[in-house]
């Protein structure tokens, strides 16, 4: 079977407060929640109805059957997901104190995490080259075997344009906490980027990856690096996507925010969502822009990932065109 999507690394078991507004110490209950972002995005793109699947590795442990589970759950296959005897399966812990303050305290990472144990010589390739969308994270460079399981997988990926129909994806997810420093950091991303078609970051995973600039000027070095799309969120101000041809801006859909951190993995899901459907690139920013709010919105991620028809009402409430409507606003990419 050829996925449509499929993405590599981490995953975790999310352990969420159910105590709302409060530091992590006060907490009194808990809830326990499929997590990790490379993981969510491949949950993100089966809630659209996507044929999806994740790379990566859990501890030999309950929590391990807990995320094949859950992963099932879902709709992602999880064939590509082994064990490892060695480390426990990686969990995350945070508090919930909205608008804007969501803290991660991650366990089971130190000096490693199974994810960070996928090797080069178990990767299945012809997945990976026959993929529609093939999607990595930054962290996953952080540090072997995982560094070079995941350029192995890069160099396997057929070099396509945007009308080729394929597409690599680079989510510039930076934890600081992962990486010695941010120039290790931006010289691993050196060596991936000229594989990537599609590269995705904030304000400061932009800068890490290609240096302090405006979103603009960032956008311009990913494109001159060899990226075909780059798309750089502007915080408030909504998310921006760039080619050689055109730019696109995206407003925030405005939502009451409840937990903000699987927003940027239910973006992503419904990004490559409408890659696949061919949509014009102003038409998949809004959607997913859209999707990302919804998940903001809620408490957990990957439960919280949202429906098309769910994306779609959002977006007509809101008043903003939904598919279907831009048939006659621009070429498809």
């Amino acid at each position: 079977m050829t996925h449509e999507l499929l993405t590599i690394g981490r995953i975790s078991v999310d352990i969420y407060p159910n105590d709302i507004g409060v530091d992590l110490e006060d907490v009194m209950s808990f809830g326990k929640y499929l997590g990790g972002s490379p993981s969510n995005v491949a949950v993100a793109a089966a809630r659209h109805g996507r044929r999806s699947a994740v790379i990566t590795r859990t501890g030999d442990d309950a929590f391990g059957t807990y995320l094949h589970r859950e992963l099932r759950k879902f709709g992602v296959d999880d064939s590509f997901v082994t064990p490892v005897r060695e480390w426990p399966t990686a969990v995350t812990f945070c508090a919930i104190k909205p608008p804007d303050d969501f803290p991660l305290y991650f366990y089971g990472r130190f000096p490693t995490a199974p994810d960070l144990q996928i090797k080069a010589e178990e990767l299945d390739l012809d997945a990976i080259k026959n993929a529609v969308i093939f999607w990595s994270t930054v962290t996953g460079l952080c540090q072997e075997p995982s560094r070079g399981a995941h350029l192995k997988a890069h160099e396997a990926r057929p070099r396509t344009g945007l009308k080729d129909g394929q597409y690599t994806v680079l989510d510039l997810d930076y934890r600081p906490m992962f990486w010695a420093s941010e120039e290790e950091a931006r010289a691993e991303v050196a060596k991936v980027l000229p594989h990537v078609t599609v590269a995705i970051g904030n304000d400061k995973e932009c800068t890490v990856a290609v240096g302090e600039g405006t979103p603009d000027e960032q956008a311009d070095r990913l494109l001159d690096a060899g990226v075909e799309i780059a798309v750089v969120k502007l915080g408030p101000e909504g998310v921006m996507a760039k080619t050689r041809t055109e730019r696109v801006v995206s407003a925030p859909v405005p939502v009451e925010t409840v937990n903000g951190l699987g927003a940027g993995d239910s973006f992503g899901g419904a990004f490559c969502h409408g890659l696949l459907s061919g949509w014009p690139l102003a038409q998949v920013l809004d959607y997913a822009n859209a999707a990302g709010a919804l998940v903001a919105s809620r408490l957990s991620c990957a439960d919280a990932m949202p429906t098309p028809d769910e994306v779609t009402s959002l977006l007509a409430e809101r008043g903003r065109l939904v598919p279907g409507q831009f048939a006659t606003e621009g070429a498809a990419l």
